[in-house]
């Protein structure tokens, strides 16, 4: 097996919750050592938005915090601060979301820090970024979807809702992650780190994408079409005869003619005016669910899902957490690993990069300060001194 590409590179994260998590998981999934600094009160509260997991572990921790070591500070303390700067001198990369000015109060900005440090790779997330009239607001995934304008484009035409994952965090932890990825390809030629800010409006702004681009240049927003989509069709769930929607997502006029004649047996509708062409199926979007909804309702679902498939539709199965955790795809590609945690080992998914000679590391979830001690010592902290930060409440 060959090494993983991160291997060697040591990450140094000021993090809690969603965004910086997924950022600094994704960069430890590819080798690289994450030292996760938590509070000595209870650490990332992540860990304790809900205890579903055996009991003891909240879910968001669990699914962000894999292979990370996680050291306890208190970071009020000037030796806690200090620990955190010897940390940060042997770091390749600094990531933080703490609330905006947070970091550079402590004497962490992105400035400061590079002047002493060239070579570091400083990454700076937040909600809203760091000027601006939004700079100081709150930011929590939902709000920052309503901000965005992403929840008014999901949901039903009577009812607009938030997507059911935090889009917005994951949003801001890929740019976050691929921004690192870039910092260290051009240090490797330049010799030089970076500086870079990623704010969750910012990338949830980008993913609007079309939506952006129709009310740009059109003058009015695109409307909900609950599972639908507001520019093509059909596109949406139908009936099957056992009671289970199927999904049908035909993208162009070829795939309308293979639904069309190959699906429905009704070879008139490629050349019916009124449905020949996208722009005329989403114009009478309703006479083209009821026609495609008329045949799939009198079949079965599994004889849809193949006469789809043989017909070379685009479709898909309506699951549910349930059928994600069973679906045939993930056994069959052998994507399930065994993970450790303090709640004993879990089940996890390998993460989407599969490199043909490396698997991604599925290191444990620590418990928190699990690392403290270890980590003191690779700096040249000796037992007694640990043992006095601790009856300080310096560190866990």
């Amino acid at each position: 097996m060959g090494a993983l590409p991160l291997e060697g590179v040591t990450v140094v994260a000021l993090e809690q919750a969603v965004a910086a998590p997924f950022a600094t998981r994704q960069l430890a999934d590819l080798g690289a050592r994450v030292i996760k600094i938590e509070r000595v009160d209870g650490g990332d509260f992540a860990r304790a938005y809900d205890a579903a997991v055996r009991g003891g572990l909240g879910t968001h921790f669990a699914w962000l915090n894999r292979s990370k070591e996680s050291v306890a500070l208190d970071l009020k303390a000037g030796e806690g601060r200090a620990v955190l700067g010897a940390l940060i001198e042997r770091a390749d990369v600094f990531l933080q979301n703490l609330a905006p000015g947070a970091a550079a109060r402590m004497g962490l900005g992105a400035a400061e820090l590079r002047a002493g440090h060239p070579r570091l790779i400083v990454v700076d997330m937040s909600g809203y970024g760091s000027r601006g009239p939004y700079r100081d607001k709150r930011a929590y995934d939902m709000l920052v979807q309503a901000e965005a304008g992403l929840i008014s484009v999901t949901g039903t035409p009577e009812t607009p809702v938030k997507a059911g994952s935090p889009l917005a965090d994951i949003a801001a932890g890929m740019y976050a992650f691929s921004g690192v990825l870039a910092a260290l390809v051009r240090r490797g030629t330049t010799g030089e780190g970076a500086s870079i800010e990623v704010s969750m409006f910012d990338a949830v702004a980008e993913w609007m994408g079309q939506a952006l681009y129709t009310t740009l240049y059109t003058g009015e927003p695109p409307r909900r079409t609950a599972l639908g989509h507001p520019v093509i069709a059909p596109y949406d769930k139908y009936p099957t005869a056992d009671g289970v929607d199927v999904v049908i997502g035909v993208q162009n006029d070829r795939g309308w003619a293979a639904l069309a004649t190959g699906v429905l047996g009704r070879p008139d509708l490629v050349t019916d005016p009124r449905y020949a062409t996208n722009q005329a199926r989403v114009r009478n979007r309703a006479e083209v669910d009821a026609l495609v909804a008329g045949f799939t309702s009198r079949m079965g679902r599994e004889e849809l899902l193949r006469r789809l498939d043989e017909a070379g539709v685009p479709n898909a199965s309506l699951n549910d957490g349930h059928g994600l955790v069973a679906h045939p795809q993930l056994a069959e590609r052998d994507r399930w690993r065994e993970v450790g945690s303090p709640v004993g080992d879990l089940r996890a998914i390998l993460p989407p990069i599969t490199f043909a000679d490396a698997e991604a590391r599925m290191g444990p979830i620590p418990a928190l300060g699990e690392h403290t001690d270890a980590v003191l010592a690779e700096l040249g902290y000796d037992g007694a001194s640990v043992e006095r930060m601790r009856a300080a409440g310096t560190i866990r």
